[in-house]
């Protein structure tokens, strides 16, 4: 067939990732002419590589979503010239394929002449809650993949159906006012369709969504870019598996980092995070670091507790190479006293006073260090520092230490298998271990006092990256391993030691903390993605008290985790409506209660009085 394709491109920093030259190249065989709407601006190096892969690229501003994105292209190509094609076929940037390539599924849909409209994937028939009222929804055809024949494309019903498009000013309405409504407008007027995988092959009347690691196996194409920023809890309750879903494309020869690389910048970091299951638990045992290209390595390590120095060389010595070592600290009897351990275990290491301690260990990599981060001499950077939290008591400081220092560098097969993760991801920026919560309240809560300056930290900084509601992916406690150059956005920021609090002002809210939460924003912004470590010991640890936690909570609650945020979110308005009565208020809580004595004082007083003779009392007090 002569083939015409209308891609709507859509991002937010007009950033033309690899996922959608991948996807407009597998088109090309199968195209004759692509023309890429771009709903927002393009500068010069993102519109030459739409160029080199599309015949046609024009950009317009963001209105009417895709909707009205194909309606405009259309206008802007002419019925004229469309009506020289045989197919057209309008899709959007909402999906990561081909998944191999698209060669199966034109042929196969091809083969079906008798058809004027055909999809991908399909919503099947089912029912939504509009206007609180339950109403049946129809089987329909996917926006994203819509294609019509010159039967359909050239006819009378196809130019009234675009002429009368209202203006599409939401998703819901998008969704409402021609994904829903196209299926329906043209088969009531007689135009065969078919999907490609129709939801009667799945037990989903939403199989895109629901299954699909099926449909994957099933040949599909195609992937919907929002199975990996979704709602977790949707994926928990279909089951969903990020980590296999991935792993099955990358099996059909899709390029998954591209997929880490877009959604990286683009989605909350808790939802991918989550999703895609990006917690390795790895082995001590070395599972095949190539030593034939080594990493090189620089350790930055801020010592203000000289006798933890054997520790940390203890920790820098497991790893695969042999690292350049930085250490920084705040004075000279500091610095003499590492450079003692130094000596005496044989270690050649830079050691350098810092201008200053005000910020710590952050202070310290940014600003004593920023020449380490900015150089390109080495492909990653070990940032360690002598944790110790005797403010927390013994068991959670020397247990959140452990956290950090046994996560990122247990033991030396350990540490090589952390470094392989950075030699198998091209696109992996950053490794933390995973937030820490036994013996502290960070789960749902870790922003603390530091959202608000974070921020504006991260405007200052031009990160981008949609922040987490309540717990932010962050490299708490300050230890991590990571590509330098994701972290310039905050060398470059200029920071200077008196931006940072001294010690009486050292808290959340400080500037300490609140980069501290931001690193792994920067990272995420450059397009590389995060992942968390931990070795099998103190995964073990972590879940059974993670399990023992969900299952006291859920015991006060229903069974599924929709139905305990709904209990709880009706115990908040409940909560929010008695503050706003002034019931938790203790005068107005006696002046209720005053009032609802009198009120029954006086329903006991009418509720007796009655006869003075032997008649039983009329009770005249209403019905409760």
């Amino acid at each position: 067939m002569r083939r015409a394709v209308f891609y709507l491109f859509y991002d937010p920093d007009g950033r033309v990732d690899d996922y959608v030259l991948h996807t407009l190249t597998g088109l090309r065989a199968h195209a004759e002419h692509i023309f890429v709407v771009s709903n927002g601006p393009l500068d010069d190096a993102n519109r030459a590589r739409l160029e080199g892969v599309a015949d046609r690229v024009w950009a317009r501003e963001n209105v009417g979503y895709d909707v009205w994105a194909y309606k405009e292209a259309m206008q802007v190509f002419g019925a004229d010239a469309l009506a020289e094609f045989d197919e057209l076929v309008l899709m959007n940037c909402t999906f990561f394929g081909p998944i191999g390539s698209f060669d199966e599924l034109f042929a196969r849909m091809d083969a079906r002449t008798e058809l004027d409209f055909w999809g991908i994937t399909e919503h099947g028939a089912s029912k939504q809650v509009r206007d609180g009222k339950v109403r049946p929804l129809a089987a329909h055809l996917q926006s994203h993949w819509i294609a019509a024949r010159h039967s359909l494309f050239t006819s009378e019903e196809w130019a009234t159906y675009w002429r009368d498009m209202p203006m599409i000013v939401s998703y819901d309405d998008s969704i409402a006012r021609h994904e829903v409504r196209l299926t329906t407008f043209f088969t009531d007027h007689g135009y065969k369709m078919a999907v490609a995988y129709p939801s009667d092959d799945y037990d989903s009347a939403h199989p895109v969504m629901d299954n699909v690691a099926q449909m994957v196996r099933d040949g599909c194409p195609v992937v919907k870019r929002r199975s990996f920023f979704h709602d977790p809890l949707y994926n928990e309750r279909k089951a969903n598996d990020g980590r296999q879903i991935l792993r099955l494309m990358e099996e059909r020869g899709y390029p998954v980092e591209q997929i880490f690389a877009n959604l990286a910048r683009t989605t909350t970091p808790r939802l991918m995070m989550t999703n895609l299951g990006l917690l390795e638990v790895l082995p001590d045992v070395d599972l095949g670091y190539d030593a034939s290209r080594p990493l090189r390595v620089a350790v930055v390590a801020h010592v203000y507790y000289p006798d933890m120095t054997d520790e940390l060389l203890d920790l820098v010595e497991r790893l695969p190479v042999t690292p350049t070592i930085v250490m920084t600290t705040a004075d000279e009897g500091r610095r003499q006293e590492i450079e003692a351990v130094l000596a005496r275990r044989g270690v050649e290491a830079e050691v350098r006073l810092v201008a200053s301690n005000r910020g710590r260990d952050i202070s310290a990599f940014f600003i004593d260090c920023r020449d380490v981060i900015e150089s390109d001499d080495h492909d990653l950077v070990v940032k360690l520092h002598s944790k110790r939290s005797p403010q927390d008591g013994y068991n959670i400081g020397e247990l959140f230490k452990r956290h950090l220092f046994e996560n990122l560098l247990g033991s030396p097969g350990y540490a090589a298998n952390v470094l392989r993760l950075f030699q198998q991801h091209s696109s992996l920026g950053m490794v933390i271990p995973p937030v820490y919560h036994i013996g502290y309240p960070t789960l749902g809560h870790a922003w603390f006092l530091n959202k608000e300056a974070a921020e504006e930290q991260a405007e200052r900084m031009g990160i981008r990256v949609p922040f987490d509601d309540s717990t932010p992916v962050s490299a708490y406690g300050s230890m991590f391993i990571a590509r330098p150059q994701t972290l310039r956005a905050i060398t470059r920021a200029g920071y200077a030691h008196d931006d940072f609090p001294d010690e009486s002002g050292y808290g959340d809210g400080a500037l300490s903390h609140v980069l501290e939460r931001l690193m792994t924003y920067a990272v995420l912004s450059t397009g590389h993605h995060v992942r968390e470590v931990m070795n099998a010991e103190l995964a073990a640890v972590n879940y059974k008290f993670l399990e023992y936690r969900a299952i006291r909570i859920g015991s006060t609650l229903p069974a599924y985790p929709g139905q305990q945020l709904n209990r709880i979110s009706k115990l908040k308005q409940f909560r929010r409506k008695t503050l706003k009565q002034g019931i938790y208020d203790p005068a107005r809580r006696e002046e209720i209660r005053a009032e609802r004595e009198d009120k029954r004082a006086a329903r006991r007083s009418t509720g007796t009085a009655g006869s003075t003779g032997s008649s039983p009392a009329t009770t005249t007090a209403p019905r409760r």
